[in-house]
């Protein structure tokens, strides 16, 4: 698998600093207290906290968007990618839009996102349930929040361009290649005979 778009990787190591304070103080209460009720909630914040730091683990190591064999896959639920045909991506570019965040109350903030064209002629790709807070997909636009990912810079869009264009090449020559492998062969025998 080959990653093209990483997550944020500063927001999440943010995000794993108060879930290890959440475990590190449920074992200090664990050790200082031995009323049971204490240690019972005690255990609670450790196993809290692991969990909350596993599953941001995970996250760091999940890309937003990468490639293998023949698909592009992006990463915006918490099950399977959506791996969508590389002939089906058109085009990346910028967009804008809400980043998500909680904010105070009538306040909205927006962040630059990452927009992927898919094909009209696939229209199975049109609409995709995805996580909110990672992205959207709708009308044939599938769009990568900006708050959840690297820092998206005009390097990275020609990069990601780029890699589309050299694997949608290579993807599109190999299929000819075993087209072309797989014709029947006229050696003229059935003539003669």
């Amino acid at each position: 698998m080959e990653t093209w778009l990483q997550p944020n990787r500063r927001v999440l190591t943010l995000a794993m600093v108060p879930a290890g304070l959440l475990a590190v103080i449920g074992a200090l209460l664990w050790l200082t207290f031995s009323a049971t009720l204490l240690k019972i909630l005690a255990g609670c914040l450790v196993v809290l906290g692991l969990i909350m730091l596993f599953g941001l683990a995970s996250q760091l190591r999940r890309p937003r968007i990468s490639y293998d064999s023949g698909q592009v896959r992006f990463h915006l639920r918490a099950r399977q990618p959506v791996a969508v045909p590389v002939e089906h991506v058109e085009a990346f570019f910028l967009g804008q839009g809400p980043a998500s965040l909680p904010v105070g109350a009538g306040k909205s903030t927006e962040t630059v996102n990452l927009v992927a064209r898919l094909s009209q002629k696939a229209p199975e790709w049109a609409e995709v349930e995805v996580k909110q807070a990672l992205g959207n997909w709708k009308e044939g636009y599938a769009t990568v929040r900006g708050t959840w990912c690297e820092p998206l810079t005009p390097d990275l869009l020609r990069f990601l361009n780029r890699r589309l264009r050299e694997v949608s090449e290579a993807n599109a020559a190999q299929e000819k290649s075993s087209q072309e492998q797989s014709k029947p062969v006229d050696s003229g025998d059935a003539a003669r005979t």
